[in-house]
């Protein structure tokens, strides 16, 4: 059922194919009448119940007590109940005068026509099917069923609206705006037959209409843009007003537009419009006053919530059985309970004053949605592409990109505290001699790079280290502790230190990331330990917060501190790498 039929579907309910001025209708006549001036002692409710009598469904109404009948179907001569409600004794005559309820004629008449006719009774109306009935004239339905039904009333129909009115009535109807001069001189002069069913499809398609069927259902849905209480503070819950008035615009399917609202946020991957339609749940009035008690508020919320659906979507007004069965509508007080622990999940605690209490959800604009779905497009392809490159990583090692513009430093002088330092044939300089624990090489190197970006260290396995790995630890692995860079200009005696902005490795241990290694702190560092003995070589990417220019050769120096670092290359590029 879509929402654009709601209305075609109450018609359908008022206006069954059985229906008659002149045929007693249980729902209609009679029970109005017994649930005003009967139910409260001979209703559903068994504690206020007397005599055992109840006269609220068939089975029980018609029940023998002590051989009397309240009920005896087609022969009210033998049911107590016309007796008792036509009787002129005080001490007999129902309702009881204390009661300071009168029966007029009419309603006497109507209980004894009933039972004369079988004293048919109905289920509540709101546990009835709705049924399409057939056409009673090949004309619209709706007219057979109003022709009908002022026939049977002897009431005569008015004469045929003018076109000006005819316009003017389905627009309010439909969008609650009266019509422009325009439009009233479109459809007025508009001779084709299907006139008025263009006219209906453009208000059905408008704007307007949402917003006029809206109406109705904030009503129901008990909404407002302020708590209800003292100061009446405000609060926001116009997206959900507008959601309801998109959901009637686009036709949202009655299914949905009753799941989303009472359940959405637990629909398997909720959407955020799903959640947004919980909106109906939080309309309820928000106490903020001094002396409450958060349980007490929260126990108050969870009440409005399952009356409020008992009253929208069943039906059945359930303000009553709160604290006693109903007397009224079919609800037992236990049923009643079964209802609101549904909505005593929830994870409202009752505290705070305001109206944007938690939970609540952050509602971004249209612009926004879409900003935010592109946004989340691009994430999802960067995140397959970094799938893919961890994937690749895990199968080849990572590399650093090669880059042509690296230029090799020729070491002209090194240096370390405690181990021999030895240049080899590629330029690289191997560490042996003592293994200390620590230690700290000095390289000095001229180069004639006209301009420095970025410098790149290269740490190199070599047989002499732990399983042919790049140290001398037990591991082959080595702890970058310190990494320092200094340039000595043309004619200056004093070396120029040069700042990193950022840096990348092959491989990073842990918390042993490369950025640590020029972070001032001696006890932490760059390190390269897979899981494993170190089986391969590494490098690491520094690059400066500004590129250094010279126009002529300068002196280089670079300083590690480090644990058991092996042979190592270091190189320079005139580019941000």
């Amino acid at each position: 059922m879509n929402l654009k039929s709601i209305l075609l579907s109450i018609f359908t309910v008022l206006a069954s194919a059985e229906f008659s001025w002149a045929e007693i209708n249980f729902n209609r006549d009679i029970k109005p009448i017994l649930s005003e001036n009967c139910y409260f002692c001979h209703g559903p409710d068994q504690n206020k119940r007397k005599a055992k009598l109840r006269l609220d469904n068939f089975k029980d109404a018609t029940t023998a007590h002590d051989g009397v009948s309240a009920i005896v179907p087609n022969d009210p001569d033998q049911s107590e109940l016309i007796y008792r409600v036509f009787s002129d004794d005080p001490d007999e005559i129902m309702p009881p005068p204390d009661a300071k309820l009168n029966l007029t004629k009419a309603q006497k008449d109507t209980l004894k026509k009933w039972v004369k006719s079988g004293a048919k009774y109905e289920k509540h109306w709101a546990f009835i099917n709705p049924e399409k009935p057939k056409p009673l004239t090949e004309r619209h339905p709706i007219d057979g069923f109003v022709s009908k039904t002022l026939k049977q009333s002897q009431m005569g129909s008015s004469p045929q609206a003018g076109l000006e009115t005819l316009i003017r009535r389905v627009s309010l109807d439909l969008t609650g705006l009266p019509p422009s001069p325009k439009r009233i001189k479109e459809f007025v002069t508009d001779n084709s037959p299907e006139a008025y069913d263009k006219l209906v499809d453009r208000l059905l398609n408008s704007q307007a209409y949402g917003e006029k069927m809206t109406w109705d259902w904030l009503d129901a849905a008990r909404y407002a843009d302020s708590n209800g209480y003292q100061g009446d503070s405000e609060r926001t819950m116009w997206p959900w007003r507008d959601w309801v008035i998109k959901s009637f615009n686009e036709n949202l399917s009655f299914d949905k537009f009753t799941i989303w609202q009472i359940a959405g946020d637990l629909l398997p991957d909720s959407t955020f419009e799903q959640k947004l339609a919980t909106g109906f749940l939080r309309n309820h009035p928000i106490n903020g006053e001094g002396g409450r008690i958060n349980e007490e508020n929260r126990v108050d919320y969870v009440m409005d919530m399952a009356e409020t659906t008992g009253t929208v979507w069943l039906g059945l007004t359930f303000n009553c059985c709160r604290c006693h069965d109903h007397k009224f509508d079919p609800i037992t007080q236990k049923e009643y309970y079964q209802m609101s622990a549904y909505f005593n999940q929830t994870p409202i605690d009752g505290g705070g004053r305001s109206g944007q209490q938690a939970p609540n959800l952050t509602v971004p604009t249209e612009e926004q949605i879409a900003e935010i779905d592109k946004t989340t497009k691009e994430i999802e392809t960067i995140s397959q592409e970094i799938k893919e490159r961890q994937i690749q990583v895990l199968k080849e090692g990572p590399k650093l990109k090669d880059d042509q513009a690296w230029k090799i430093l020729i070491p002209s002088k090194t240096n370390a505290k405690t181990q021999k330092l030895t240049i080899q044939k590629d330029q690289s300089i191997l560490a042996s001699g003592e293994n200390p624990k620590n230690d700290t090489y000095t390289i000095r190197a001229n180069t004639d790079i006209a301009e420095i970006g970025s410098l790149r260290l290269e740490a190199l396995m070599d047989p002499s280290m732990t399983g042919g790995g790049l140290a001398r630890s037990d591991s082959g692995n080595f702890v970058l502790t310190g990494f320092e860079v200094s340039i000595t200009r043309g004619g200056s005696k004093e070396p120029k230190p040069l700042k990193f902005a950022s840096s990348e490795a092959t491989f990073e241990q842990g918390a042993h990331n490369i950025s640590a290694s020029y972070d001032g702190n001696s006890a932490t560092g760059w390190a390269v330990h897979e899981g494993r003995t170190v089986d391969r070589d590494h490098e690491g990417v520094f690059r400066l917060k500004r590129k250094f220019q010279q126009a002529r050769a300068l002196p280089f120096n670079s300083s590690y501190v480090m644990t058991h670092l092996t042979s190592v290359i270091t190189s320079a590029g005139s580019g941000y790498q």
